[in-house]
């Protein structure tokens, strides 16, 4: 019978728990396991928050049906936004628009004491660009009657003005009605506006791209 050496006993000899090399596999391998869980419980940490199901003009009440749940990942954004877990009480109204789909900010919801802007109804005559529909800013001019020229040299009223509602004129007989723009004004730009109404001004809505303006 073949005799093995002292040198080969000591390779086949089962490894020990006090062995180190099968201690640090061990931990190597909950180390693994760990980060893995770790990850998988990162990537699913989702919170529940509204998101407007149309778009949502300002001054409108919001409603629960207004808004769908969506779970989305928002991490230190979280507070900017209203969760399912915020709640939505029923006196709250949008103090800025909130575009369809778009998840609701905090900030964007408020009393109705709060707002700074009162949609006025400008009557427009002739065809509006198709970019003039709610939330779009528009430039409002404004030309005064003239008694000698009929009226005078238009001037900018509402720079970067934001629509609330457009509601398009019909033709009935032959005759068009004018298309009705609420525009959202502040109590500083209302009596210039109310003014030119009174007066009878020929006024003008010119759609702008920028934005800029109020």
């Amino acid at each position: 019978m073949e005799k093995r050496s002292p040198q080969e006993g000591a390779r086949l000899k089962r490894p020990s728990w006090k062995d180190p090399r099968l201690l640090i596999g061990v931990l190597l391998v909950l180390l693994s396991v760990s980060g893995v869980i770790a990850v998988v419980g990162s990537a699913d940490k989702t919170t529940e928050v509204y998101a407007a199901k149309d778009g949502i003009a300002v001054g409108q009440v919001i409603t629960p049906a207004d808004l769908a749940v969506v779970k989305v990942r928002l991490d230190d954004v979280e507070p900017a936004y209203l969760t399912v877990a915020d709640g939505l009480t029923t006196d709250k109204v949008a103090l800025q628009r909130i575009e369809k789909n778009q998840l609701v900010p905090q900030k964007s919801l408020g009393q109705a004491d709060a707002l700074n802007r009162k949609p006025v109804a400008v009557p427009v005559e002739g065809e509006l660009p198709p970019q003039v529909v709610q939330g779009a800013k528009v430039d409002v001019w404004v030309a005064m009657p003239d008694a000698a020229r009929g009226y005078k040299e238009p001037a900018l009223l509402l720079p970067g003005a934001e629509i609330a509602q457009v509601t398009p004129g019909s033709s009935t007989l032959g005759s068009a009605k004018a298309t009705v723009v609420l525009v959202l004004v502040t109590d500083q730009q209302m009596p210039g506006l109310l003014g030119a109404q009174a007066n009878a001004a020929k006024i003008s809505v010119v759609w702008n791209p920028s934005g800029r303006g109020q």
